[in-house]
This record gives C-alpha cells, structure tokens and sequence, in this order.
C-alpha cells in the first residue's frame, strides 16, 4: 500500500510532458465532522494516486483543504472518490483559469490541527452562520452600493498583484492577524454598511463570516468560489471584472491572470511586473516581485548578497543555512529591505502597465515532442547552453523547445552544435552539447525535440 510519493519532482515533470496529455488545476474545500482524519488521509492519498493526481491537501476534525492537479481525462473519476463521502456530495471544483502541467509536481495530503490557520476558537461562536454567498453577478452589483465596504481576506504578496477596486488590504502576512484588524478598523460600521469579503477560493471567508456576525456586523457577504470563480463567471457570462490584475496561487504558476492590467511593480528597480519568484539562494528562499531583466541581472535572487552565496561551492551554501529554519517555506513572507518597491496596505487601483501578450499556457499538451535531455549551465556573457542528451539523438536541422518553471516553453531550430566540445552534426544520448540559446536558460530545464 504506498502512501508516499515514490518519484522526485523532477522525474514526475519529465513523465508528464512526455505523456503529453491535459492536466487541470482545480481546488475545493468542506468544512464537515471528520472522526479519524488519518485514515481519511491515507484513503484519499491511495485513491487520488491511482489516478495521477497531485497537489497540496490538508485534512482535519473540522474538513478538507485542497489544491490539486489532475489530468483532464480522470476528472470525473476524481470527482467520484470526492463523493464517495456524504459531506463533498455535488462539491464545487474551483476550476484554474490558466493551466500549467506543471503546477503540482507531488501528491501531499497532511493531517492537520486545522484546514486553515485562523487562530480562532470555534467552541466561542457558530461556525455554522456564514455570510451570504454571491456569485459574480451580484457581487458586481453590491460593490455599487456606496454603503458597501469590500475586504480582501488575503495576505500583502497576494492583493499586491491583483485586488478589486477600492478594497480594504490588510498589510499582514497570516490570515489570522486581519481578523482583529478589520474588526477593530470597522468596529462604527456593524450596522450601516455590508461588509463584503473574498479570497482566493472562498475558504478563509467561511471562517471570517461567521466570525464577523459572531462580532456584531449585520450584513455579511462573501465572494462564493472566492477570485477563482469569480474569474470563470465573468468570463463565462460576459461580465465586467471589477477584480484588476493577478489573482495569486499556491502552486508552481505563482498566480494567474483576471485582466490585462499589471499593478505592482518589480521590487528591485520599479518595472511594472507583476511576476513572483523565490530567491534561487535555498537559506533565503525569499517571495518576490521580479521582472525578466533582474531576474537575468540577479540569476533569480533577491539581493546581492544571497547572489554571491549561490556563486559558493555547494557545501559551503549548505554550511551557511545550517539551522536556518527555511527548508520548505517556499512561501515565505517576509519582507526585506533590499526590496525598494515593494508595497502591501493600502494599494492602488490604477494600472501601471498592460501584460504582454501570453503564449498558450497549453502549447506543450499541443506540441508533439520527445524528452532529449537537461540543462546543465548557461554561459551568460556567450548566450550559450550545455545539455547533456539523455534520450534518442539530436540533429541539425532539429526544431526543439527548452521548457521550465521560470524559462517557460521556448522554441527554436538548431543550426550549429558542438559535441563533447568539436562541431558535430548528431548528438547522441551520453553526449555533452553545447549551442547558442538567446533567452536564459536554468539548470531545471528540459531539452525536447518537436515531432510534428
């Protein structure tokens, strides 16, 4: 019986695209009285790995808390191991607007003391007596209201890339410090206005909207679905999107986008950009804004010096974050002061730029291609690559994509190689190549030749 994950992340990324099939990233959650979360876990774990499905899932007494990557074709079979269970009867799956196969790379389902870390005692108010949901539609409407007073339950690095117009955005870091905050900053409006709430899934504004009514406040409304349904409605039904910007994800895309309009700006030198990236130093692993040139300037760190820490040997690096407590947190929050533009609180909702135009997010599913081999340096200053080719053999004249995380999916036709160091024709597999690549490239990146 496995309940654990066999392959690392890269081997399972490599699987994937040369499987080549749609994958659909999706989250749901229900709060329901769950009397042995364990065994809960350990049968969700061996159900959803039976069908290729990965993601980030919490489980506790009081329910489930999931983000989840799932290949197209087994959605309906995942649906059914979701009701299965009376509580996820006819659940509602927070469908992504943009999908990355990528997204999620390991299965993790963690019991959990809670679903959501709230900081709350439950036994001190009903849990039970929520807000009122709206959908897209009526949530447009009830921001006209000039007695409606809009709150975004996330935290700084989430609304700074994308918030709804005139919404209050709390400068916090955890879920559970905005709760007294817009308690106490709204503490004369309980009666006089509607306080309408959203986040990314709907999930936090359960808890938070019960938690208000529970304080006093008459007219509680949430966003039903939070910005990922939103998103889907508007689009749907041709709606005006009231939300600007990105809407933040906890999965490898790091956010997808609602509307064209950029509204945070890179913290190193102020480009508009609205592009999250985690210092490459693994004793920083710092959350931050940064645009194309920086990211090429600081080879994806957040300061000059955790840039110099990644030029050290690797024994070294790993000597200078012995008992740091970093490991895991790839999102951590905190704030630094290298970072000159960055800003959380009180946002604007004036676009600073329009995003470029994007590639397909699903070329790679459309793209017929075979896995060659990695990435193993980038020659900045020489716009050149070095791959080591692992599978089948590589020729001039071959049109090939290099794909990653960071590098997205580049294309381009091979016109002059060298092989083990001397000017060649065909590389085969066990064979170092090197060629010009006029984009940056990263040691996670995979060399595929395109068969179509």
């Amino acid at each position: 019986m496995q309940l654990y994950n066999t392959l690392s992340a890269e081997e399972r990324a490599e699987l994937i695209d040369q499987a080549g099939k749609q994958r659909l990233t999706l989250s749901f959650y229900a709060y329901a009285k769950i009397q042995d979360p364990k065994q809960f876990r350990d049968n969700l774990f061996i159900e959803w790995n039976k069908l290729d499905a990965l993601g980030r899932t919490y489980v506790a007494k009081e329910g489930i808390n999931a983000q989840m990557s799932v290949p197209a074709e087994n959605l309906e079979a995942f649906r059914e191991t979701l009701e299965a269970y009376d509580f996820m009867k006819n659940i509602r799956l927070n469908v992504a607007v943009e999908h990355d196969d990528h997204s999620f790379l390991k299965l993790t389902v963690k019991v959990r003391d809670k679903i959501v870390a709230d900081g709350l005692n439950d036994e001190t108010f009903d849990v039970t007596n929520i807000g009122v949901h709206l959908k897209a539609k009526e949530f447009n409407q009830i921001l006209e209201d000039p007695n409606t007073i809009v709150v975004d339950f996330r935290n700084h690095y989430e609304s700074e890339i994308g918030h709804f117009k005139g919404a209050i955005t709390p400068d916090v870091e955890t879920f559970r410090e905005s709760l007294p905050i817009i308690n106490e900053q709204l503490k004369n409006h309980k009666e006089d206005k509607n306080l309408v709430m959203y986040c990314t899934g709907g999930i936090r504004c359960e808890k938070a909207s019960a938690y208000f009514k529970h304080q006093g406040f008459k007219n509680v409304f949430q966003l039903e679905g939070g910005i990922i349904n939103y998103a889907k409605q508007i689009q749907e039904e041709g709606l005006e999107s009231k939300f600007i910007g990105k809407n933040f994800v906890f999965d490898n895309r790091l956010g997808e986008r609602i509307t064209e309009d950029v509204v945070a700006q890179c913290h190193q030198c102020g480009k508009p950009c609205d592009n999250h990236t985690n210092c490459a130093n693994d004793g920083c692993h710092l959350l931050f804004i940064q645009c194309d040139e920086c990211k090429a300037a600081m080879e994806n760190c957040c300061s000059s010096d955790c840039l110099e820490i990644t030029h050290l040997p690797l024994a070294e690096q790993v000597r200078l974050r012995s008992g740091k407590q970093v490991g895991n947190k790839v999102f951590r929050k905190g704030k630094s002061e290298n970072l000159k533009f960055k800003h959380s609180g009180e946002l604007s909702d004036i676009a600073l730029a329009k995003a470029q135009e994007t590639k397909d997010i699903r070329q790679k599913i459309k793209i017929k291609k075979v896995l060659l081999g990695k990435a193993e340096h980038y020659y900045v200053k020489a716009q050149v690559g070095l791959f080591i080719i692992e599978n089948h053999e590589l020729t001039l004249g071959d049109k090939i994509l290099i794909s990653g995380p960071t590098t997205g999916n580049e294309t381009l036709v091979l016109e002059k190689m060298l092989v083990n160091g001397n000017e060649s024709s065909v590389a085969k597999p066990g064979d170092k190549v090197t060629f010009e690549v006029p984009f940056r490239i990263r040691l996670s990146d995979k060399l595929f030749k395109i068969t179509n």
